[in-house]
């Protein structure tokens, strides 16, 4: 690894840590104004006008981790690794941040939200976690293979198989919720005037999906695994 790749590598993965930090902030922050017993469920519901805010500042934040994949990255490729190495130790570093100010969450087995966009995901911890490490460990190999090869490229049946495991496990993480929902017959929007999600007042996890999610994962582990270990030029003739 030359030193410009372990420069451009290092301010990757300290942007990434410090944008953790700032994400734990305000989850911070948004428990003292509305959650002050905890992140236990049912959560409450948020008012509009800080809903608004909270879907734009998600929308940022995925804003800003392309943009420093834009930048860092060389290549088309490069890019995408590097989004989603800082998208990785963003998210594992907002947990950990978390743990350190407030102890939460206890266990990896915690229920958390983990995104609101376009429903609420819900999972616990331990599982965007493992797909963080996922997202690591591939991100980190094409990057250096990318840079000693500017012609690199991962064959498209593993990208359908990186793209379809993805979606599957998102699926797994918005399963229980749309459910649950589903029932309740109730929308929001961003022009909304109702609160955040009002249904999720009366919401508490049942059970994860973990057929789907596993299904997905181990579709991305396989694509990773063998983007290591085939050549390109092999599979593609």
């Amino acid at each position: 690894m030359n030193s410009t790749l372990k420069k451009t590598f290092v301010w990757t993965c300290l942007f990434a840590i410090a944008m953790g930090f700032m994400e734990s902030s305000i989850v911070i922050y948004l428990r003292e104004l509305f959650y002050k017993n905890g992140f236990n469920f049912p959560l409450k519901g948020i008012p509009p006008f800080i809903a608004r805010i909270e879907f734009f500042r998600e929308l940022g934040t995925v804003i800003m981790l392309v943009g420093i994949g834009i930048i860092a990255g060389k290549t088309k490729l490069q890019r995408f690794a590097y989004f989603v190495l800082a998208f990785a130790i963003w998210d594992i570093f907002y947990y950990i941040f978390l743990y350190l100010c407030l102890g939460w969450p206890p266990s990896l087995c915690t229920w958390d939200i983990l995104f609101l966009i376009p429903v609420p995901w819900v999972g616990p911890v331990w599982a965007p976690c493992l797909l963080c490490m996922l997202m690591i460990t591939g991100s980190v190999f094409v990057i250096i293979r990318s840079e000693e090869n500017r012609e690199f490229k991962i064959a498209k049946i593993f990208w359908w198989m990186l793209i379809a495991g993805a979606a599957v496990c998102i699926l797994s993480f918005m399963w229980d919720y749309l459910i649950f929902s589903n029932t309740k017959h109730q929308t929001w929007s961003v022009l909304s005037n109702q609160d955040l999600f009002p249904e999720i007042e009366n919401y508490i996890p049942i059970q994860f999906n973990y057929f789907l999610f596993f299904t997905g994962f181990l579709a991305m582990c396989t694509a990773v695994i063998f983007s290591m270990i085939k050549p390109f030029k092999k599979l593609s003739n």
